[in-house]
């Protein structure tokens, strides 16, 4: 369930707990519109400048329009700098948080051990096995989903935590 208060967005479970929030922030893109404006006027300012000091000769004509080149380019190198910088969306996050977490899955004869860095006291740990997706719960909103494959039947066997590392025996 997602419940929006003021600016944020809150990911609740059934049991109403929050477990991720979204604050709105303000975009790149957003930000590039105040400020390129800025920069063009500057640059203007900078070539009327230019043009009052110079005489109407070749070279003021020159500088002029290199001060103008400068400006154009400028703008648009600032524009994809703030393009490849696009805000992580809430998925992408997900995965590259999901890709950074290790875990370990062993497939022995009938069962499965599995052992990753979980972060929280043992009694704060929560783990579920359902229809083959193993769930994992710590501490300060952590939590992980891990497919296993032919565990459709199994259960979790035993279950250890020593030193922030989770061990778990699936049969």
């Amino acid at each position: 369930m997602v419940i929006k208060i003021k600016d944020t967005l809150y990911l609740a479970g059934n049991n109403l707990n929050c477990l991720s929030s979204y604050k709105k922030t303000v975009s790149n893109e957003q930000s590039l519109n105040f400020v390129i404006p800025i920069i063009v006027i500057l640059f203007l300012g900078i070539i009327y400048t230019m043009s009052q000091r110079g005489d109407a000769g070749y070279v003021s004509f020159v500088l002029i329009g290199g001060a103008a080149i400068t400006m154009i380019y400028w703008i648009k190198v600032i524009k994809k700098m703030a393009n490849e910088q696009k805000p992580v969306t809430f998925n992408q996050g997900r995965e590259q948080e999901t890709k950074n977490w290790v875990y370990d899955l062993i497939k022995g004869e009938g069962e499965f051990v599995f052992v990753a860095e979980v972060p929280g006291p043992e009694d704060k740990i929560a783990v579920r096995l359902v229809d083959g997706m193993l769930y994992v719960r710590g501490t300060g909103g952590f939590s992980k989903e891990v497919p296993i494959e032919g565990a459709n039947e199994m259960q979790i066997y035993d279950f250890k935590y020593r030193n922030g590392v989770l061990t778990l025996r699936i049969k």
